[in-house]
């Protein structure tokens, strides 16, 4: 199918800054003129995970939508969850301007916005005015200047817990100083249990993951999927941005600090993944998300291990076509393995892409 986006609009929206595309983007699909992607309705895509009905496995990360302002229009896309955020607390700038890059040669994208956000109450106020249609995940994070994050993530589950379909609890991003020090184990664990106590007192079972960085080393992969296993979290999140670099060829942005998404980060999350899949075991649940830029990469996440599948940077690129490409891809796939289920596509290369390096 032609992508009349690539064809037409793209070269229009790259000639802006990017944030400002950004900025506009979420306007238009706020509006909810854009067409729902074909496939999207369809039974044979339905997931069950963590206790909820999700109408297909294709959802938008954290980031594109932060403060929840085109939850809806996302939604009448044909996405199967959106996730908003990440949000924390108190309102925050984010960092310093330009703080947003095209890697366009590569297909990737590079910010260190640093969690620019309207705040908890401001997200709040947008959920509590919404319809309830479709599944909102919230993805909370830490005021950079806080003095207890770990507070600052029990609040979050306290604010969001009567407003979500599930939380996201990020504590992989690159771009808040000293944010990733949480998935130390001793950390991780007093995380976790405060978290635990935090859904307790708000006496729900909404569900909870944890999103992971991509640049892990073995033993603290091993460290965090330890301490997921031993805890109430009902899955992870594979996986945030990366600060490596290696293979891009515009060398000039390379050089850019912040977090790397977008074609490059498809081998090293989809490696990352299939190995948390081994060791987490088949219960909990995992969702893919890091490097999705084709129907084909979408269906080969679900093979490494995941329940779900998310996607921002690829719409920058591939625009609102590669949603209804993903779901073809595994309505496809459904048809060539004799499959009833999305489940049934599930695991069917996790070894092949734990095996590989990164």
């Amino acid at each position: 199918m032609i992508n009349l986006f690539k064809c037409g609009a793209r070269n229009a929206v790259f000639m802006l800054d990017p944030e400002v595309a950004h900025g506009l983007t979420i306007k238009g699909i706020a509006s909810g003129l854009l067409p729902r992607a074909r496939h999207a309705a369809d039974p044979r895509l339905a997931v069950s995970a963590a206790g909820l009905s999700f109408a297909n496995p294709l959802g938008v990360a954290a980031g594109l939508d932060k403060n929840g302002e085109a939850i809806d229009g996302l939604v009448k896309l044909g996405f199967g969850h959106v996730e908003v955020g990440t949000v924390t607390p108190r309102p925050q700038p984010g960092n310093p301007k330009p703080r947003l890059f095209r890697l366009v040669k590569d297909e990737a994208v590079i910010n260190r916005m640093g969690f620019n956000n309207d705040g908890h109450e401001a997200l709040a106020e947008r959920l509590e005015a919404r319809s309830r249609r479709g599944i909102v995940g919230v993805n909370i994070g830490a005021n950079k200047t806080s003095e207890d994050r770990i507070a600052d993530y029990v609040a979050g589950i306290a604010r969001f817990a009567s407003l979500a379909g599930y939380l996201t609890v990020n504590i992989s991003s690159p771009n808040t100083p000293g944010l990733r020090d949480l998935q130390a184990r001793e950390q991780l664990r007093q995380l976790l249990d405060a978290i635990a106590g935090a859904r307790e007192k708000a006496e729900t079972r909404l569900p909870v993951f944890l999103k992971i960085a991509p640049d892990l080393t073995e033993a603290g992969l091993d460290d965090i999927i330890a301490e997921v296993a031993a805890s109430t979290l009902d899955g992870v999140i594979v996986s945030n941005t990366t600060l490596a670099r290696d293979g891009l060829t515009d060398a000039k942005l390379a050089g850019e600090s912040g977090g790397l998404s977008g074609a490059p980060l498809f081998e090293r999350s989809t490696a990352l993944l299939a190995r948390v899949r081994q060791r987490l075991g088949p219960e909990k649940v995992v969702i893919g998300v890091g490097g999705v830029s084709t129907g084909a990469r979408a269906l080969e996440k679900i093979r490494a291990g995941a329940d779900l599948v998310q996607i921002y940077s690829g719409m920058v690129y591939e625009g609102p076509q590669l949603i209804a490409d993903s779901l073809a891809a595994m309505l496809e796939a459904l048809e060539a393995d004799g499959a009833s289920s999305v489940r049934e596509l599930r695991d069917t290369a996790v070894d092949e892409w734990a095996a590989r390096s990164f």
